[in-house]
């Protein structure tokens, strides 16, 4: 009898496109998941009770980066698991030691910071040029140019957070022309200097100071709501706010009523506490946001890389030698 894979999160339909699942066809079927599963009411006790009933059935499970949590409530309710494979090396919403208790190995993947770097510069230029707002008036008879672009040539980027990500960020911002300043709470004078940036006195020196301002941390206890309504409150009514990183690093509803009161000229967004985003949700209507639907880490190489190890990860779980374990 087949073990029974599911594969989360597969929203474009691509996942068995984009890496050869062949060698699996004798001992595995794969089943992709191209919409969350959901049930009635709302909440995180309704997206549980979805997950468990559409995945009770399974032996395997691949999730995409920290898209879906799977705590020990979740676990203790899927007896058939016995692999749970997250795309990259590291994974905060996965209980490892619940996992552990009940029998679940844990693996991961390869992964490449590029394709979050790239559109972080995406939104940051979307949003310095009014890209979006051109492109819809030029296809609609709009207004034959209506906004004035914001320079980037001389003007500062700050960046919350100087990790591999933020580094890479920093090399485009001076690349620019830009002055790139960077803090984090455990940001090293030697680190700043390596990558060749000004190390902030402080959070707040940095928003005051900055025109465009990135994050790029680690979401925990410690950076949670790390931006909040004081923290934008600092930032200049012509600056912009750029978050790829995890949505609750930045207040939600503070970020919502800066852009709706104009104290800030725009912010781009790649995530949100809900996700994928309700209709209704007010992110999608807000002024002044340019966001997409987390793309950070959706590239033709990356899911090239994360699916081509998540078949090696399932070959080698068979094999009785589980490789790139998590936990």
């Amino acid at each position: 009898m087949r073990l029974r894979c599911a594969v989360l999160d597969d929203f474009q339909g691509v996942a068995t496109e984009m890496a050869d699942w062949s060698p699996l066809a004798d001992d595995v079927e794969v089943v992709s998941f191209r919409e969350r599963p959901r049930a009635a009411g709302g909440g995180e006790a309704a997206a549980e009770d979805a997950l468990a009933a559409a995945l009770a059935d399974f032996d395997i499970v691949v999730t995409l980066r920290e898209r879906v949590p799977f705590p020990a409530s979740l676990l203790a309710r899927l007896p058939r698991l016995r692999l749970l494979i997250a795309s990259g090396m590291r994974n905060s919403v996965i209980d490892y030691a619940a996992a552990e208790r009940h029998g679940v190995t844990v693996c991961g993947t390869p992964s490449s910071s590029t394709p979050p770097v790239e559109l972080t510069w995406a939104l940051l230029l979307g949003l310095a040029r009014g890209i979006v707002t051109e492109n819809d008036a030029l296809r609609t008879g709009g207004p034959w140019q209506s906004t004035v672009g914001a320079d980037l040539h001389g003007r500062r980027l700050g960046l919350l957070g100087l990790g591999r990500i933020g580094g890479r960020v920093a090399q485009v911002g001076l690349a620019f022309g830009m002055r790139v300043s960077a803090w984090s709470r455990h940001l090293t004078a030697e680190r700043a200097a390596e990558v060749g940036v000004e190390r902030a006195a402080s959070k707040e020196e940095l928003l005051a100071s900055s025109d465009f301002v990135s994050v790029h941390l680690a979401l925990g206890e410690r950076t949670r709501g790390l931006v909040g309504a004081s923290e934008l409150a600092l930032l200049k009514p012509t600056a912009y706010l750029v978050n790829t990183s995890r949505a609750a690093i930045v207040d939600q509803d503070a970020l919502l009523a800066a852009l709706h009161e104009g104290r800030i000229a725009g912010a781009g967004v790649d995530v949100f506490d809900v996700e994928p985003l309700p209709a209704d949700h007010p992110m999608r209507t807000a002024p002044r946001l340019l966001a997409t639907p987390h793309l950070g880490y959706v590239s033709q190489a990356n899911y090239e890389t994360y699916y081509g190890a998540a078949v090696e990860d399932i070959q080698a779980f068979l094999a009785g030698e589980p490789v790139r374990r998590l936990g």
